[in-house]
């Protein structure tokens, strides 16, 4: 707790304005995004508040402006590298923003689990909320809850409620399938994620688009489960087919299990068999071989998240972005060129 003298030493809304020259109306218009204020103005207020390390009174502001200052974020991918990389970015954007936090992480799918989570956020009052939930499930339950907040969805394919932001999920696996054919090949396995995932789904329509561009045999999907583990024992059980020169796995951590489990099989990367994955995870660059793979630049979704879901809840313009790009990081797995299909 707080002492007396510790207290008074706290700066005021008066204190700022008297650095800013302005007055504490003016300043609480600062704080509120008040769209009169000039930029210029504005610009002094913000100054003052930072050399005084002014901290509003939130609880006070929020009956004023019948806003909390704080957003939900609800996952239901927990650990995984992109959606952490994009929570951390959405908690940068939203404390520039003088926005808090509260993370919920599904355990589960369930629709109960989902109305739970939901219902904890409106009783923390949040102004809105971003979801990372890229399961189909997920958009079913929310659309049929009475939400009353704004939200935008990440990582997620066109048409659920809301406002979705994603990179270009079927560019990036096309991009990959057709690095694989340019390098030669022509008999080109999908590790594919799970069913009613969006990503896996959008993932694998880019792998067969490029094949189909192209003019080449499809074979059917194996179904992972988006892990290492899942990845080795697919290598085990494909180093005995061998009628495919390469495979373009759905996310990194199945690709670097599925060269794991080649290479106890006595298989090699890329000698053998190319491996590209999906998502450029940091370790992609220091496995052996190295591991190609499409980048996509998950920071990015959570700043423009933030963006458009601070302008939903002002009522103003939300900012109109295009699809991120994502790119071929192109490393030893694939090989130089397609190696022979054994016969």
């Amino acid at each position: 707790m707080s002492t007396a003298s510790e207290r008074a030493r706290m700066p005021s809304i008066r204190d700022v304005a008297r650095l800013a020259g302005v007055s504490h109306q003016t300043v609480s218009r600062v704080l509120n995004d008040h769209p009169s204020i000039r930029p210029e103005t504005k610009a002094k207020v913000l100054d003052a508040i930072a050399v005084l390390d002014y901290r509003p009174n939130l609880a006070a502001r929020a009956l004023v402006t019948s806003r909390s200052n704080m957003l939900g974020v609800l996952s239901a991918t927990i650990g995984e590298f992109g959606p952490t990389s994009s929570i951390a970015s959405i908690e940068d954007a939203a404390r520039e923003e003088g926005y808090s936090v509260s993370t919920l992480n599904l355990a589960a799918t369930t629709p109960e689990a989902i109305g739970s989570a939901v219902r904890q956020l409106a009783r923390e009052q949040v102004d809105g909320i971003v979801v990372l939930a890229p399961q189909v499930r997920v958009f079913h339950v929310l659309r049929g809850m009475a939400v009353d907040f704004p939200f935008v969805t990440l990582q997620t394919a066109s048409g659920s409620d809301g406002v979705s932001l994603s990179a270009d999920q079927v560019a990036g696996a096309k991009a990959a399938t057709e690095h694989l054919i340019r390098l030669g090949h022509s008999d080109i396995l999908h590790l594919a994620g799970p069913q009613d995932w969006i990503e896996a789904e959008s993932r694998m329509r880019g792998y067969l688009d490029g094949l189909r561009e192209a003019d080449l045999p499809t074979f059917p999907p194996i179904r992972g489960d988006w892990t290492a583990d899942f990845g080795y024992f697919a290598g085990q059980e494909l180093s005995r087919r061998r009628d495919f020169t390469a495979v373009f796995a759905a996310n990194d951590l199945m690709a670097i299990g599925l060269m794991h489990g080649f290479r106890d099989a006595g298989v090699r990367v890329p000698d053998d068999i190319s491996v590209v994955g999906f998502d450029d995870v940091p370790v992609a660059a220091h496995v052996a071989p190295t591991l190609t793979t499409v980048h996509q630049d998950f920071p990015e979704l959570g700043r423009r998240a933030v963006k458009i879901l601070l302008a939903q809840i002002r009522g103003e313009q939300a900012p109109q972005f295009g699809p991120i790009q994502t790119t071929v990081r192109d490393r030893e797995s694939a090989g130089p060129h397609a190696p022979r299909r054994s016969r």
